[in-house]
């Protein structure tokens, strides 16, 4: 499992950008809709066993909203194209804290 510290997080007109830590290392994360499809980007390489992973935005308590993606492979940013994930982060903007991708 891989766990990114969200440590900015701001809502533009139809999605939200900010930056995350891993290990570390700070990237950019990009939350949008699913204009483009599901989409998961990361900004290194990982190799799942199945094309579709599980994202998890989590906050304080049982906080928490999931969406299935399909890893579509390297970016310089943390993208994340999902409805589910956008929309409850519409609601939900300063309660959620980490983002996990989980795969085999």
């Amino acid at each position: 499992m891989l766990s990114f510290k969200v440590t900015k997080l701001d809502i533009f007109q139809s999605y939200f950008f900010g930056e995350v830590e891993f290990r570390s290392d700070q990237y950019k994360v990009n939350i949008q809709n699913q204009r483009r499809g599901k989409v998961l980007k990361l900004p290194f390489e990982i190799q799942p066993k199945n094309e579709k992973v599980v994202v998890r935005m989590t906050g304080p308590g049982d906080l928490f909203v999931e969406d299935y993606l399909p890893f579509s492979g390297e970016s310089e940013w943390l993208e994340i194209d999902s409805d589910e994930i956008t929309y409850f982060l519409a609601d939900n903007q300063d309660k959620l804290d980490t983002i996990e991708i989980m795969y085999e």
